[in-house]
């Protein structure tokens, strides 16, 4: 990694912090630490699993606790099963009144904070500087994405591959029926005869690929899919690359891929990823364009 980009990211890191107050033991003057205000705010007006909490903010199990018993302390929230008659292991975290009020005024001084860093800028600059804003949330969510191996069995990878077959059947000028395309077994995306990965958010599934292996032809693509949620993030270029490192890490020379000519993105991506278009290899029903490249261990 370029030493320059590291410490770049690490002088940008110090002044943001410090702009928005994170180093600040009463953050906005409330009278509590920034962790303390962020969790509170997350928890909102209509409250929140605590697994859901600790999912989106990241947090370990212990210190959630202890920020959670804080604020439980201090009045603001309460914790217990989310159904007294369902699973007691499931627990919700609800503002109690006097929350609703520190929430409301964490709300109100949030919105006087963005306006303290809009307002010395003259307005072309403040126009560049929330464009500039949401492109480094874009860059940031993109790098907060975890791909890793997942069981096909797995409910999550059951999830995308779902949404990869409605999404496939929504843009293919025929739909389409897994039942007519080439099978894709379980048992061929399971080391050592291929793997699937998944990509999460914040725990959440958002998209998937997997890659069969062959001991004497090119490592084969499959089920490429990425929600729209994230598209434009580099989440699909990033699986491809995951896909094609692993195939060479286990000796494949080349890998192939079949798809539809409706799906331009990905033909696209492919193109762009040093794919070059081959003769058909297989008898996909669905597939117009077949893609072969060449790997480096």
């Amino acid at each position: 990694m370029d030493s320059a980009l590291i410490a770049a990211v690490r002088r940008f890191n110090r002044t943001v912090t410090q702009r928005v107050g994170a180093l600040d033991d009463e953050y906005m003057a409330q009278g509590r630490p920034l962790g303390q205000a962020r969790l509170l705010w997350e928890i909102g007006p209509t409250g929140a699993e605590v697994a859901a909490l600790r999912a989106r903010l990241g947090l370990d199990s212990g210190y959630l606790s202890r920020l959670l018993r804080t604020l439980e302390n201090d009045g603001l929230i309460t914790v217990g099963p989310a159904d007294q008659a369902g699973d007691g292991r499931v627990r919700t975290a609800a503002l109690t009144d006097a929350g609703r009020t520190a929430w409301a005024d964490l709300d109100e001084r949030s919105d006087d904070l963005a306006a303290s860093i809009l307002e010395p800028l003259s307005e072309h600059r403040r126009e560049r500087l929330v464009a500039a804003m949401a492109e480094v949330e874009r860059l940031l969510v993109g790098s907060m994405v975890v791909i890793e191996p997942c069981p096909p069995s797995d409910p999550r990878a059951r999830a995308c591959l779902r949404a990869y077959a409605r999404d496939i059947a929504s843009r293919l000028d025929d739909g389409f029926d897994p039942a007519l395309s080439n099978p894709v077994h379980d048992e061929a995306l399971v080391p050592p005869a291929g793997v699937l990965l998944l990509a999460t958010l914040n725990t959440e599934p958002i998209g998937c690929g997997a890659v069969k292996l062959h001991p004497d032809a090119p490592a084969e693509i499959k089920r490429v899919w990425v929600a729209d949620t994230v598209r434009g993030l580099g989440v699909g270029r990033r699986l491809l690359g995951e896909l094609e490192r692993y195939a060479a890490d286990r000796g494949a020379t080349a890998v192939r891929l079949d798809t539809n000519r409706n799906l331009t993105e990905a033909i696209a991506l492919y193109r762009a990823a040093g794919y070059r278009e081959i003769g058909a290899y297989n008898t996909e029903r669905y597939a117009h364009h077949w893609f072969e490249k060449q790997l480096r261990r």
